[in-house]
């Protein structure tokens, strides 16, 4: 497995990731040992978590994955594994309710508070990468930087790094770093696939100018890059077969990810990956690869067996020219993702 230097930091991590949004809901916890498990033995030793997983969202679950993680690392070198979290912040917080610290905000209170619990559930003494999980407009980021400052400079974090960012608050938030001389944003982890290249309209240049590294979530835009749900598939105990049965949001969530550009886009990727000896969730996975500003691919799995297929992508070689095919693919999509 190659690694990668995260932003500025001494963090070099594998690069792909072990995302665990679905430990405690979709995977349980022998099986998401399991995983972790694959994971470490091939490479991996970057693992992302957040206060509020796992997903699919349940206030009864919140914080679920950390303990998971918790169980899974007593007894292991932490100094071998690199490990992030997250605080929620307002993003999350429709569903959070009083669970957990971030449904507030981004203020000093709640980082607190959440990095405290963070570190409880998973029996650890300090985080790695300590990530906003979304922005909170209303507050001023100086008082968001220098929380995330304090919590560095207490010993309990390495370094902070923010997600589901725009090009303006990221650069907003270095200039407040650097004018008050305080932990700076490292990472910014976003959405990003063949099917969602939303990031490279801009802040894979404020990435690039100011060597911040994007951590890659959704590699497979929800699992619809890996093909099942082609030709009118809707397999049992997937997301989107999950979300197309609730009733306040079904129709809007699965006709933004799957319609009828993304699956033909799909069908032309399979072609394309058959023609690199890859599956078409490997293919996906070794494309973001190919980016310069890439940190980490953050990969998730419910299986073992889903896990070591798309680690296929980490020995993997894409062409000039289909990555030129890919391209004539992406102007067609049109980012309907969002």
């Amino acid at each position: 497995m190659k690694q990668r230097r995260l932003g500025k930091t001494g963090l070099v991590v594998s690069e792909i990731g072990m995302g665990t949004m679905t430990f405690g809901s979709m995977a349980d916890e022998s099986t998401s040992h399991a995983i972790m498990d694959c994971a470490l033995d091939n490479g991996v030793n970057f693992f992302d978590t957040a206060e509020m997983y796992p997903v699919p969202p349940s206030p009864k679950w919140a914080g679920q994955t950390e303990e998971i993680m918790g169980k899974w690392l007593a007894g292991r070198s932490r100094d071998s594994i690199i490990l992030a979290s997250k605080v929620t912040g307002p993003g999350g917080g429709w569903f959070l309710g009083p669970v957990r610290s971030g449904n507030s905000g981004l203020d000093k209170h709640n980082i607190i508070r959440a990095i405290e619990g963070s570190l409880t559930r998973m029996g650890t003494d300090y985080i790695d990468l300590y990530q906003t999980h979304w922005p909170d407009p209303e507050l001023p980021l100086e008082e968001t930087m220098e929380a995330l400052d304090r919590v560095v400079e207490s010993g309990k974090v390495r370094y902070v790094g923010c997600s589901n960012q725009n090009a303006h608050g990221l650069m907003k938030s270095l200039w407040v770093s650097a004018d008050h001389a305080f932990a700076r944003y490292e990472t910014i982890q976003n959405n990003f696939s063949i099917l969602n290249r939303r990031f490279e309209d801009e802040i894979a240049e404020v990435c690039r100018r100011e060597q911040v590294s994007l951590l890659a979530y959704s590699p497979l835009a929800g699992g619809v890059l890996s093909g099942k749900y082609q030709d009118g598939a809707w397999p049992a105990n997937s997301r989107f077969t999950d979300y197309r049965a609730d009733p306040n949001r079904g129709e809007r969530m699965t006709q933004r990810f799957i319609n009828e550009k993304t699956l033909a886009t799909v069908d032309a990727l399979q072609d394309h990956a058959k023609s690199c000896d890859m599956t078409v969730a490997a293919f996906a996975t070794a494309w973001t690869l190919t980016r310069d500003f890439l940190g980490s691919t953050l990969i998730g799995a419910t299986t073992v067996a889903q896990l070591e297929e798309t680690l296929t992508a980490a020995n993997a070689t894409i062409p000039a020219d289909i990555l030129a095919a890919c391209d004539e693919l992406s102007k067609k999509i049109m980012y309907p993702m969002g």
